[in-house]
């Protein structure tokens, strides 16, 4: 039972490097008071563990005392939940399944109205002696034709 009026405080230990000393991380949260949005305030404190067996990654009470060292100020009253070491995080399996295969797309040169000739009949293998541009097109969209392009 408590019967003393020292303040009481949950948090998760961060850090168990220190003899008889943890780091325990504790959560606050608060709603702005204009914009109504809850906002995550964190702290850290060193807190005593003369037992020194609290893991990293406990959920622990500490208690309010006398100043112990410069920074401590806070001794473990109690482990909640021991997660055990949860200083490293779990490692995931990730299966790696080959892309779909994707046809190649087709580059069909774009060559615009005015220049197109029509093939005469003396030389089926007429060559268009101007540049051609290119595009690249899908199968299944149409062709779209060049507008004409009028200077003037």
């Amino acid at each position: 039972m408590m019967a003393n009026n020292r303040r009481r405080l949950i948090g998760k230990v961060v850090s168990d490097k220190m003899q008889k000393t943890v780091i325990v991380e504790i959560e606050r949260r608060k709603m702005h008071p204009v914009y109504r949005k809850v906002i995550k305030f964190t702290k850290r404190v060193m807190a005593h563990d003369e037992s020194d067996t609290v893991p990293m990654g406990a959920l622990v009470r500490i208690v309010e005392s006398r100043p112990l060292s410069r920074h401590k100020r806070w001794a473990v009253e109690e482990v909640l939940q021991a997660e055990g070491h949860g200083g490293t995080p779990a490692i995931r399996t990730v299966i790696v399944q080959p892309a779909p295969e994707v046809e190649p797309i087709q580059v069909v040169p774009i060559v615009p109205a005015e220049l197109v000739a029509e093939p005469s009949q003396d030389a089926p293998e007429a060559m268009i002696e101007s540049p051609v541009q290119t595009a690249l097109v899908d199968d299944a969209a149409p062709v779209p034709s060049a507008p004409a392009n009028e200077e003037g």
